[in-house]
């Protein structure tokens, strides 16, 4: 069987949007690192509005934390929109590049309900699992799920999610859970694997000139465990 190129996908389907359309789209995120290049990727083609939803992050603080940095980085690019340089050569670097030749909009967030209790009773029995397993599939579900839920109540066309963007999260695993759950609620999936052309790099590049946080695990216990016994092994 080939393996599906995401990334070639994502690009087929904006190249088929209608000229001068830029459809509203939801996207899930995990943190401010992760959206950046994501971010300066979509804004180009789409109205995207970032849905920062992740119950599997145990504690409320760090919960927080990357939370005001995902609201941080989204003020800082609205900040410079609003130059009237934004669009032009001046206005690329550095920071999240805006695009030339069209007006730019603004990037919006909405934040899901907080609620571990629903992510842990969603894992129940896999909390042994090793890191990348069954437990994540189901914690990608959980959260795309939501996100599909939202994003057709509020009326998006289109959904994707951050996740994609890490060499250690599986594409294609991700992209086939945003298709199902994205058909369930009538929203269109865009496919994508934001690793790709460099993404990966840009995320780091964009979080030392924006100065995020950067977390070493993704959030929940499970995985915070896992690495502390690696890291003292």
């Amino acid at each position: 069987m080939n393996k599906v190129n995401h990334d070639r996908a994502m690009r087929e389907q904006i190249a088929a949007l209608p000229a001068g359309e830029r459809p509203g789209l939801l996207l899930h995120a995990c943190c401010a690192p992760c959206s950046s290049a994501c971010l300066e990727r979509l804004v180009p083609d789409f109205a995207v509005t970032v849905f920062y939803y992740n119950p599997n992050i145990d504690e409320a603080s760090e919960y927080a934390k990357r939370l005001e940095e995902e609201k941080r980085l989204i003020r800082a690019y609205n900040e410079r929109i609003r130059d009237p340089r934004a669009g032009t050569e001046d206005a690329v670097s550095p920071g999240l590049r805006i695009p030339a030749g069209a007006e730019p909009v603004p990037i919006g967030i909405l934040e899901g309900r907080y609620d571990p209790a629903e992510f842990h009773g969603a894992v129940r029995g896999m909390e042994d699992l090793p890191e990348g397993g069954e437990r994540c599939a189901v914690c990608f579900r959980l959260r795309l799920a939501e996100t599909a839920r939202i994003a057709a109540a509020e009326g998006f066309p289109y959904m994707t999610t951050t996740l994609t963007i890490s060499p250690l999260k599986d594409a294609d695993l991700l992209n086939a859970i945003g298709e199902e759950t994205a058909r369930e609620h009538g929203v269109r999936w865009l496919p994508s694997d934001f690793k790709k052309r460099d993404g990966y790099r840009r995320s780091i590049e964009l979080s030392q000139e924006y100065g995020l946080y950067r977390q070493d695990y993704c959030g929940c216990g499970y995985s915070r465990r896992e690495r502390e016994t690696n890291n003292n092994s």
